[in-house]
């Protein structure tokens, strides 16, 4: 479950190339459709997603040169430009977001080795930019389900859904809001324990099942409990 920037960018390529496929089969009414983000349309969901690809590039830039280049020029700018770009025809937004991605895997093969032990500011802190790949991954394969189009979690590749998953229960741990559970996947011979293991509920399902419950993006139908009740409420993703 490798977050080698260098040896996930065939997996980017990949994921890029499934939401471009996606979105070259939405007409006018499917773009301005809502998502599955409250407040957001699949419009605002694909300009996102080619604006966060700009930032990553910005990052990317900044541990390439050293200098303090931030993700966005602000968080109003981030949202206006959003906004701004939501409700643009679907073959600007296809354009858009196939440039910015090419844009990105440039700003990527770009980077001498050293560079990637550089850290970079990200909207919610200082983040390493060997992390820079992984993050640009996650965003695809997340927001590619958020656009409400058919493309499901159980869709994610395996690699992608068990590191998604280590990654969330990871960052569960020690959060006060954080029920305590103990969570068993790939065929009963994985377990990841979130807070006190003691009395903690067991839950079991596919990796991409659970990390989709866990980010809010299912409500775990398919997921067991035991013992048997309801499942705990995980917090807000962040």
């Amino acid at each position: 479950m490798t977050t080698d920037p260098l040896l996930l960018t065939g997996e980017v390529a990949d994921a890029t190339a499934r939401l471009l496929r996606t979105m070259a089969e939405l007409d006018a009414a499917d773009v301005a459709a809502a998502s599955l983000l409250p407040g957001w349309t699949r419009g605002h969901v694909l300009t996102h997603l080619a604006r966060n690809a700009d930032g990553f590039v910005n990052l990317l830039t900044a541990a390439r040169t050293g200098e303090p280049i931030p993700m966005y020029a602000s968080g109003d700018a981030r949202t206006a430009d959003i906004e701004a770009g939501a409700a643009r025809p679907p073959a600007t937004l296809l354009d858009d977001l196939r440039g910015s991605s090419q844009r990105f895997a440039e700003a990527v093969d770009a980077m001498p080795v050293e560079a990637w032990g550089a850290s970079v500011e990200t909207r919610r802190g200082p983040w390493p930019a060997a992390m820079l790949v992984w993050g640009r991954l996650r965003e695809i394969e997340v927001h590619h389900v958020d656009l409400a189009v058919g493309y499901q979690p159980a869709d994610w590749p395996e690699a992608f859904a068990q590191r998604l998953l280590h990654e969330v229960a990871t960052g569960l741990t020690g959060r006060p809001d954080a029920p305590a559970m103990v969570l068993r996947f790939d065929g009963f011979r994985q377990e990841l324990v979130v807070g006190d293991p003691d009395g903690a509920p067991t839950i079991t399902g596919l990796a991409p099942e659970l990390a989709a419950w866990l980010i809010g993006r299912s409500a775990g139908e398919v997921l067991t409990i035991a013992p048997d009740g309801p499942l705990p409420t995980p917090p807000e993703w962040i």
